[in-house]
């Protein structure tokens, strides 16, 4: 084939339409939320269940627009029906912890976590994990609670893997597994969720499912401490009367460190 035939056939590719949903959210992670409601809000009102989601968000925490809570469920509300998994949880998580001059309705709640949490929605899934191991709201099941809690674990969600060391350390649905418990444990704690490293901290002290090492269970109970976890209070003063001055250093040293240099 000629150049010239070649030229005369070509037909020049169009250039990849820009996604407008991306191109809102980058300004929104820049703080420009103006731009990001006037990109979402036409999408919004034609039906798009996450710019709906987000434009909920926006309200509920005043980021753009004043916060008002009411139009925040408006939007949320419009978001969940439209099926989006994103809205579907915001929708629950404001059924959660309920409205001005409303109560909150975990039954709805627990009904919209669950249909979020079979669209793949790992902090969903994480709740609806919660409610079915505490048994307030909907009927206790430990077997799905351990499901729902493995794959919210598997999307890296530590609460989980927290809630799945509880499940082996009290044999809840499984049998009693130390072992599999501080593996559980260790997951969370090294991605940063205090009770795991409470807990991590306790199994260290105590021996139980790897072997006793004061020191690394100091240093876990004072993380968990500072992250705010009520469950390292009972076992600080035990450990650190139990450790030399040099040992307690080397704790507090340990406790200080990034958690990415901590073994998983």
């Amino acid at each position: 084939m000629r150049w010239l035939d070649r030229i005369r056939g070509w037909k020049p590719q169009a250039a990849p339409a820009a996604d407008p949903m991306a191109e809102a959210l980058a300004a929104a992670q820049a703080g420009d939320y103006d731009t990001a409601l006037g990109i979402w809000e036409p999408l919004a009102r034609a039906g798009n269940g996450r710019a709906q989601n987000n434009i909920g968000a926006c309200f509920a925490e005043g980021l753009g627009v004043p916060a008002d809570r009411g139009l925040a469920l408006k939007w949320l509300r419009l978001a969940a029906e439209a099926g989006d998994p994103v809205g579907e949880r915001n929708y629950a998580a404001f059924h959660m912890q309920g409205l001005t001059g409303m109560d909150a309705d975990y039954g709805i709640a627990a009904e919209y976590y669950q249909r979020a949490a079979e669209k793949g929605d790992a902090p969903a899934q994480d709740m609806l994990s919660w409610m079915l191991l505490e048994g307030e709201v909907m009927a206790p099941d430990l077997h799905e609670a351990r499901l729902w809690a493995e794959r919210a674990a598997e999307a890296g969600i530590a609460s989980s893997m927290t809630r799945l060391g509880m499940l082996y350390h009290h044999a809840l649905g499984v049998d009693r597994d130390p072992e599999m418990a501080v593996a559980w444990w260790t997951k969370g704690a090294v991605q940063g969720d205090a009770d795991a490293q409470a807990m991590l901290g306790a199994a260290c002290y105590m021996g139980a499912g790897t072997v006793r090492d004061g020191v690394a269970a100091l240093a876990w109970l004072l993380r968990a401490s500072g992250g705010g976890s009520t469950l390292a209070t009972p076992f600080v003063g035990p450990v650190r009367a139990s450790l030399s001055v040099a040992e307690i250093d080397e704790a507090e040293r340990r406790a200080t460190e990034p958690l990415a240099g901590c073994v998983p």
